[in-house]
């Protein structure tokens, strides 16, 4: 059963449901007055007393009936049948016994169990409800001696039926709205998540590689060339407090990426790696709109480039509507196909298709593998 953790924490604090049911339930116990007054004319006789003690308790399970089960139905976005065909039965009973005992004025009793039928049944279940206490009451007036036909109190009945039959169903669509909200807020919750595991992949995929290709460049160069294993290290440092602040901004959902400094890190990585780059020196032909794209795309290729492809020669082409990152590498094997869409670029595939773009993929001949970026090839 679904809880509304708004409804909830409403009946944890205060219990505020219940207490609305006590005085909305409480203020229409006033057409019960005729059942006890009709008692009260009669308190010389056990039958009498007997009726106006039906009567009382009548009104006390009533309003204990309307406010516990509408407040737990409330809470738990359904109304709870059992304990509600429990209630009315009691109710049903008690209405009898001031039938017997205080005559027809005991027939005031037929309203309220017309409102918690239709309040505790099912919608079918409560209008034959209704139709057989109308009946009811109708054939009563008709057979018991000294009563008379009520067409007021008909009347009654079919208004009070379809009043809480509105209510019921604007209490179950504020309960559906509640849920559909509680639904949207967690999807939020989750595209935020799938948001940032995202971004961090995109951020942290790319600037580890670079790292690894620099810590292993200044591993071997220790020995042979200290001078520049140092400048390696220095190197480190620097990308690893810039891969730390980027991962800071891709939290805060405040980063933002630039085409000419994602092309900048490719070639200091390619070179790194020891793959000859074959870049673009110029960006302008990239519309605005498009150039975040893009640099996702040159910073996804060139990781995979780095940590996939074995490549010697890494070539990025600048169109206006088109990005591509051509190595010509083993090309990836199907494992490797595998991961590479299970993270990266089906990160960078929603991405495309969020600003209508389309991401390609293909092995190249006699070698190599291209990932492309076509804008505009999602309609």
């Amino acid at each position: 059963m679904t809880t509304l953790s708004g409804w909830g924490r409403a009946g944890a604090a205060g219990g505020r449901p219940r207490r609305v049911g006590y005085l909305f339930s409480a203020i229409w116990l006033v057409f019960l007055f005729e059942p006890l007054q009709a008692g009260w004319q009669h308190r010389d006789t056990w039958q009498g007393w007997v009726g106006m003690a039906a009567t009382v308790l009548f009104a006390a399970v009533y309003v204990v009936a309307f406010a516990v089960v509408r407040g737990r139905s409330l809470r738990l976005g359904t109304v709870s049948q059992p304990l509600g065909a429990g209630m009315l039965l009691l109710l049903l009973a008690l209405a009898v016994v001031m039938c017997l005992t205080v005559g027809e004025s005991g027939l005031a009793a037929t309203v309220y169990l017309t409102v918690t039928s239709v309040m505790f049944l099912p919608t079918r279940a409560g209008l034959a409800a209704v139709l057989l206490l109308a009946g009811a009451t109708q054939t009563l007036t008709m057979l018991v001696p000294g009563w008379q036909p009520l067409p007021s109190l008909l009347l009654s009945i079919f208004l009070a039926a379809v009043a809480m039959w509105g209510v019921s169903q604007l209490i179950r669509r504020n309960i559906d709205l509640s849920l559909a909200r509680e639904e949207n807020a967690r999807l939020a919750v989750q595209e935020e998540r799938n948001r940032v595991a995202r971004d961090l992949h995109d951020i942290l995929g790319h600037s580890l590689t670079v790292i690894t290709v620099k810590a292993e460049l200044a591993g071997r160069l220790m020995d042979v060339d200290p001078e520049r294993a140092r400048a390696e290290v220095a190197d480190l440092e620097r990308l690893s407090r810039d891969a730390l602040v980027d991962v800071r901004r891709a939290v805060e959902g405040y980063r933002e990426l630039t085409l000419p400094g994602e092309l900048a890190r490719a070639r200091a990585a390619l070179q790194a790696a020891e793959i000859d780059a074959d870049l673009p020196t110029s960006t302008d032909v990239v519309p605005g709109d498009l150039r975040e794209l893009f640099a996702w795309g040159v910073r996804e290729g060139v990781t995979n480039v780095i940590r996939h492809s074995a490549a010697t020669r890494c070539t990025i082409r600048l169109t206006p509507d088109t990005v591509e990152v051509l190595d010509n590498g083993r090309g990836p094997s199907d494992a490797e196909l595998l991961e590479r869409s299970g993270n990266g670029l089906r990160g960078l595939q929603e991405r495309a298709t969020a600003l209508g773009a389309m991401l390609m993929t293909r092995t190249v001949e006699p070698q190599g593998f291209s990932m492309q970026i076509i804008a505009g090839a999602v309609s």
